[in-house]
């Protein structure tokens, strides 16, 4: 299965952004809460944002040893190599597909 740490981290930061409306740029070495001002809230935004966009599940026992935007980045990966590939393709979101 390739790499999709770019991926993934692209995805982060895009949630950072848009959802959270953090403006700071995120890197792998900065902490989520102290650097970067993501409280519980946020945390939950994010895992069910990169679940959705990865189709994972992420344990709230691997969540609670995320304190790394790098972290977040090697569990989603990790979920990403656990769940294989797709059965098919992703459906379309909030429309039928034919």
């Amino acid at each position: 299965m390739p790499d999709r740490r770019g991926e993934i981290l692209d995805e982060v930061r895009r949630i950072l952004s848009v959802e959270l409306e953090i403006e700071e740029p995120a890197d792998l070495h900065h902490c989520l809460a102290r650097d970067l001002g993501v409280d519980s809230m946020g945390a939950i935004t994010l895992a069910v944002g990169l679940e959705d966009r990865f189709r994972v599940k992420l344990s709230d026992q691997d969540a609670a040893t995320v304190v790394t935007v790098g972290d977040l980045v090697e569990l989603v990966q990790q979920a990403v190599r656990e769940a294989g590939p797709p059965d098919g393709p992703a459906p379309a979101s909030g429309s039928a597909s034919r």
